[in-house]
């Protein structure tokens, strides 16, 4: 999943690069309107970016890992309403 999420984000990332490239390179030759429309586009793309890089998958335990230390993972499933066993 790491890794399918880390090619997206470069993607996502080259993608901006580029529009940002080709508005001030080329595209405003002929229509600055078009180039800065293309700029508001690549602006929003790195939140978008960083929100699917680092989206929790299905798979993905970050949060739930126990700690190794009994008493607090004890303390955090009380929180949590998990009843060990």
């Amino acid at each position: 999943m790491y890794a399918r999420r880390r090619r997206v984000y470069f993607a996502m990332m080259g993608t901006c690069v580029a529009l940002f490239v080709l508005a001030w390179g080329v595209v405003r030759l002929w229509s600055v309107p078009v180039a800065v429309g293309m700029c508001v586009v690549a602006m929003v793309i790195p939140p978008l970016a960083a929100m699917t890089a680092n989206r929790r998958g299905p798979d993905d335990r970050w949060w739930d890992d126990p700690t190794g230390d009994p008493k607090s993972d004890e303390w955090w499933d009380e929180l949590d309403g998990k009843r060990r066993h």
